[in-house]
């Protein structure tokens, strides 16, 4: 587990992508990989998700693929089974952290609030997903929260972009954020790869300038 979250802290981005056709898979993962992002949270928005981690993993075994929006003990094995390396869900289930802790499953829930962070740190969790991450207060919060759970940091997702991902990165309580600005939906769907990749260089190299400094 903890390679895993050292991948991702090395990365400094995670690609939130949501697929609506599986035949989109492979290209996007090529343009991930090429751009110097090698990873996916693929979200179990649509029903082609579970066969478009399917596809990567089979195209891209050197990918990190993560399961993003995970909301039931099923879907956890569903997306392992296909290829997935950790699950992220959008709010803390108590029911979903307890199983995939009981499986050994990488688990890096969605929280806001301090109580949640609290049962977080009851579960030894070091690592979890601030969403929304704007909405809920965005660096003030996630500093404020970390002041006293000094133990844990922080993957914001929801609201991050080209203009801001600097500001969050250069914060230590910060290991990497989740992002969707260089995989929208419609570059997706027109098949517009190339751009994509252009715009996952950007991000890589605006984490990599981050995390320097």
């Amino acid at each position: 587990m903890a390679d895993l979250y050292e991948k991702m802290e090395e990365l400094g981005v995670i690609p939130v992508v949501v697929l609506n056709d599986a035949k989109d898979a492979v290209p996007l993962a090529k343009a991930l990989v090429e751009g110097g992002l090698p990873c996916a949270e693929v979200t179990f928005r649509t029903a082609a998700a579970e066969e478009s981690i399917r596809k990567i993993h089979e195209a891209y075994p050197e990918m990190l693929l993560i399961a993003g929006t995970v909301l039931t003990t099923e879907q956890v094995d569903r997306a392992v089974a296909a290829g997935a390396s950790a699950i992220v869900a959008p709010g803390f289930d108590p029911e979903i952290v307890d199983y995939c802790l009981s499986k050994n499953i990488p688990v890096c829930p969605g929280l806001v609030t301090p109580s949640e962070m609290a049962q977080a740190v009851k579960r030894g969790l070091k690592f979890v997903k601030f969403f929304p991450a704007e909405a809920a207060g965005g660096l003030k919060m996630i500093k404020a929260m970390c002041a006293a759970y000094t133990q844990v940091r922080v993957m914001p997702t929801g609201g991050i972009s080209a203009k801001n991902i600097g500001e969050y990165l250069a914060c230590d309580k910060i290991f990497c954020c989740g992002g969707s600005w260089m995989v929208k939906g419609d570059l997706i769907k027109e098949g517009k790869f190339d751009e994509i990749k252009a715009l996952v260089v950007e991000a890589r190299e605006v984490a990599k300038a981050a995390k320097a400094n």
